[in-house]
């Protein structure tokens, strides 16, 4: 079960709150700022804004003289706020990267900075080309009367239209599995204008920690990694932690019984599913998903992909999984719910159906003379063999801080070896004990403070 420690969540949806008012009560400077650095010779006009999970917008015209943009800032609380700059620094980059050396669409950037040269210091921020579409999720969602439901791909949707659309993402996918480099990390350039891995690895699931369970963000990595090993060491270390520090994470003994296990049992399946581990390492996006896409609903012409703030160089078997995402939703959903026999029924057909739009471009590809496709082994048979061996779910459940334990439970345990107790030793097992009292002390200082703070939950 995804479990948030509401007392972290509403420090940062606080801390959110309090800036985006200082940002509207500076709309007036913000559009003058964003004139002025396009030159719009006072023509700019505050066209809306747009909000995302971890962005929000001004959409700014300039009547007609010239194309729309979005001056795009990090949400402070949102992402965690001294990584704000550091998000920034390494979107740009990789835009710039990917512009150079794929055919994807993306956003045209016309200038960025820092939080020291935006309007009242609002925060880092990006201005960029104003794209008009659709998102693909509202395209491929299924309708529903009911506001707050999970937005899930419609099962009624044509196969023609899925393929025309998979078409395209197989393409754009297959060229950035090509992108390669020798560490795990963030990319940019270096004093020789050379793409490197020049920083950490800034992910999604890092973020998630720092600002929705109280975790210390001062134990998260510093540096690149050398081997996907020493990166799934370190992920498995931030799972043990983690336990350890949500207040609110486990809540009972067979609580934290279970997700005890699941931690350390991990940490024992990285020989068995770590691939690849000196590398090339692959570039890959955490957040690339139909959300942050936006097409042409007419022609379902893909027009833009959007919001690649969680973008490193990465292990190469992250890059080597069927999407996640091809029910617009992760097995999150269904395993909160206990439902993976009706995840599988979904997600198969619809990840057959991508694989046959990956290997009609990868013959598109070959054809077309890629010597690559012949020396070794295709993006496509790397897909049905993570599938087909468990890859897939070992490697979302180091990606999902708040779901490896039903993705270790349901996916990745083996009935034949018990509960897995038995398979720690001796040293670990004790270990359990006074973890239990700890989280046991944890769970009731935690409810005592949200009995405080949220007295209308009551």
């Amino acid at each position: 079960m995804t479990v948030y420690d509401k007392v972290a969540e509403a420090n940062a949806d606080d801390e959110c709150r309090a800036w985006v008012r200082q940002l509207i009560d500076a709309k007036d400077e913000v559009v003058a700022f964003v004139d002025a650095r396009l030159d719009g010779k006072g023509t700019g006009a505050y066209l809306g804004f747009f909000k995302g999970s971890f962005n929000l917008s001004f959409h700014i015209g300039f009547g007609g003289q010239r194309p729309g943009v979005l001056i795009r800032f990090a949400k402070p609380g949102h992402i965690h706020s001294p990584w704000r700059a550091e998000k920034v620094v390494n979107e740009v980059c990789i835009i710039e990267y990917l512009r150079q050396h794929t055919t994807i669409p993306l956003p045209h950037i016309r200038c960025w900075g820092l939080a020291e040269e935006s309007p009242h210091q609002l925060g880092p921020f990006i201005i960029m080309d104003f794209i008009e579409g659709t998102r693909l999720s509202t395209l491929l969602k299924q309708p529903t009367e009911d506001e707050y439901a999970e937005m899930i791909l419609n099962p009624a949707i044509e196969e023609e239209t899925l393929d025309v659309i998979y078409n395209q993402l197989a393409d754009f996918i297959l060229q950035i599995s090509r992108l390669e480099f020798p560490l795990i990390g963030a990319i940019s350039k270096d004093a020789s204008e050379t793409w490197t891995v020049t920083g950490r690895p800034l992910t999604y699931d890092m973020n998630e920690l720092a600002t929705g369970t109280g975790y210390p963000a001062d134990q998260l990595p510093t540096a690149q990694f050398r081997r996907a090993s020493d990166f799934f060491q370190s992920i498995s270390n931030q799972r043990l932690l983690h336990l350890k520090t949500q207040r609110n994470l486990a809540e009972d003994e067979a609580d934290v019984r279970r997700r005890f296990i699941a931690r350390h049992r991990f940490k024992q399946l990285i020989p068995e599913y770590c691939i690849d581990d000196d590398g090339p390492f692959k570039v890959f996006c955490d957040d690339m998903q139909p959300a942050n896409m936006l097409i042409d609903p007419k022609t379902l012409r893909i027009t833009a992909v959007l919001d690649f703030e969680f973008t490193n160089s990465m292990p190469a078997q992250f890059t080597y999984d069927p999407p996640w995402w091809l029910l617009l939703r992760g097995p999150d959903v269904w395993l909160d719910q206990d439902r993976i026999d009706e995840f599988l029924a979904r997600y198969v057909p619809r990840m057959e159906q991508f694989l046959r739009a990956l290997e009609r471009a990868e013959e598109k590809s070959a054809a077309e003379g890629d010597e690559r496709l012949e020396k070794e082994p295709r993006l496509s048979t790397r897909m049905r063999d993570s599938w087909k061996t468990g890859r897939f779910w070992f490697n979302y459940a180091a990606r999902t801080c708040l779901d490896m334990d039903d993705i270790y439970w349901h996916a990745l345990h083996h009935q034949v070896d018990g509960d897995g107790f038995d398979l720690l030793d001796e040293a670990t097992r004790a270990e359990l004990e006074p973890l239990v009292r700890m989280k046991t002390e944890q769970r009731k200082a935690y409810e005592e403070e949200c009995a405080v703070r949220f007295p209308d939950d009551e």
